[in-house]
């Protein structure tokens, strides 16, 4: 940890102060805020140039904090979750305490557990949801890597994270499921 500490320092300093940050998680690079900040979030979807009624995902750092935000954890979230090889979001119904912009028009919202150290300590120090959104314009492929973020995006954070930037590792997007009503699972992204 001592090679990120501060890194995490400064990203959660920028976040709290309504900043958004490019940062290195179980997957992808994200575009990142404090999920619970509206304009922060507004900010990310101007960035991205991404449609308000896309949604974006969230980050936290454990299951013990999943039932904050998530009232009625379905049993089988924490199956999937455990079962999983590799990272995955999952959709629930009913989101709570993020920024409105999170949800989409159902209440529902995608969040993930990390297991990434560095995304981990990120959200931890937070104390909350981190969003999470690949570092690309809407609707262009999403960068594998650091060295494929494209420079309007760096150009329109406020921090962009050191560790992990060198990395050439061609990193992927999460899988996506949707839980619903009567313990119904629909696989979003594989």
């Amino acid at each position: 940890m001592k090679e990120y500490a501060d890194d995490v320092r400064r990203a959660v300093e920028v976040m709290r102060a309504g900043g958004i940050i490019l940062y290195p998680t179980d997957t992808i690079w994200g575009i990142g805020c404090d999920a619970s900040d509206s304009a922060a979030v507004r900010r990310i979807f101007g960035l991205k140039r991404r449609a308000d009624s896309k949604s974006m995902l969230s980050l936290i750092d454990s299951d013990a904090k999943l039932g904050y935000y998530v009232p009625d954890i379905p049993d089988v979230a924490y199956d999937l979750m455990d079962l999983a090889e590799k990272p995955l979001t999952i959709i629930y119904d009913n989101v709570r305490h993020l920024a409105p912009e999170l949800l989409a028009d159902d209440g529902s919202a995608g969040i993930r557990v990390t297991k990434e150290a560095f995304s981990r300590e990120l959200c931890r120090r937070m104390g909350g949801a981190v969003v999470s959104t690949s570092a690309n314009i809407s609707g262009a492929s999403s960068p594998a890597n650091f060295s494929e973020i494209p420079e309007e995006i760096k150009n329109g954070v406020d921090y962009i994270v050191e560790y992990r930037r060198d990395e050439q590792t061609r990193f992927a997007a999460s899988g996506i499921v949707k839980l619903g009503s009567g313990g119904l699972v629909k696989v979003i992204r594989e």
